[in-house]
């Protein structure tokens, strides 16, 4: 491979590790607000499933009728079915203290399920997949001779990095807010009698994380692919559980794990481009195997917040 080629190809590589990672930086940040709360939401597959049908199925609709801004509409569709999820979780896991994992797992189905039968009743059975005019790219460096094209984004990806991560940071660190956040999560008997409301900052966490978990799902539909299929998540969610932990539930060090897992992701899409004579199956698992190890690697005597997974009761 010459210079020219190998130019292209790493610019091309960077560009899409910046779309692939996109979701994951959603998702990731969304878990660990929960998480950062004490609770384990383990729903996020499906809430990610969700906010890609929901913001597809209102997007669709509503470009059928000639509304403007059908997209935004969509987004915004998306954002509230999360939000609800993420209530519905606190119902079950705060409010009732059930199982996490048993809820969690519940609400993935419950999504899945109700997306793949409103798919149905929506657009009904076709061999031919509905779809939409998806969000376009643009670059804010467009003019440079070789980064221009590695800029050429979604505006929910310059959203992702330049927004959502360093505000998650600054919440977490920076405000009462997040002092109240990890202080329910470490420790809500002494939150509770310094003032702290845990059940309310739970459910908050809560609906936070289901909005950003449902904003990533809705990327998908809504600008990568401009349809929904049902595999549209592709696992992704989970990966996003193990990035928080990977992580050690730092936004940045979870915004640098999405960005592993899409460049690797977008490595073995090349690779199999490029005609090396390897599996399928095998540039397939590379991301998921890549992720495990790092997750392996990194995730050894990581201290977990002091309440995960403990449902609190007043007493």
């Amino acid at each position: 491979m010459d210079s020219a080629l190998l130019l292209t190809f790493l610019v091309g590589l960077l560009a899409a590790t910046l779309r692939v990672a996109t979701p994951l930086v959603f998702g990731t940040i969304g878990e660990l607000y929960t998480e950062r709360a004490g609770i384990l939401n383990l729903g996020i597959e499906g809430i990610m499933f969700l906010g890609a049908f929901v913001g597809f199925a209102v997007a669709a609709q509503a470009s059928a009728g000639g509304v403007a801004g059908y997209l935004w509409l969509g987004l915004l569709a998306a954002i509230i079915a999360g939000v609800l999820m993420g209530a519905l979780m606190g119902f079950f896991s705060v409010t009732l203290g059930v199982n996490q994992h048993v809820a969690g797992l519940g609400i993935t189905l419950l999504c899945i399920g109700l997306s793949l039968f409103g798919f149905r009743l929506v657009f009904g059975e076709s061999s031919v997949l509905p779809s939409i005019d998806p969000y376009s790219q643009f670059s804010v460096f467009g003019d440079l001779p070789v980064v221009g094209p590695i800029f050429r984004q979604y505006f929910l990806t310059y959203f992702a990095f330049l927004v959502v991560v360093p505000l998650a940071w600054w919440v977490l660190y920076r405000t009462s807010f997040g002092l109240k956040l990890r202080a329910v999560g470490e420790n809500p008997e002494a939150a509770d009698a310094a003032g702290v409301s845990v059940f309310q900052t739970r459910y908050l966490a809560l609906a936070i994380g289901g909005a950003l978990m449902a904003i990533g799902g809705a990327f998908l539909s809504l600008a990568q692919l401009g349809a929904f299929t049902p595999g549209i998540v592709a696992g992704r969610g989970w990966v996003c559980i193990a990035l928080v932990i990977f992580a050690k539930w730092d936004p940045i060090r979870g915004m640098w794990g999405a960005l592993l897992f899409g460049g690797v992701f977008a490595l073995q899409l090349r690779l199999q481009t490029q005609g090396f004579e390897l599996p399928f199956e095998f540039f397939l698992a590379l991301p998921y195997v890549v992720t495990i190890i790092a997750l392996a690697i990194a995730g050894r005597n990581v201290s977990y917040p002091g309440a995960y997974l403990k449902p609190y009761r007043r007493e």
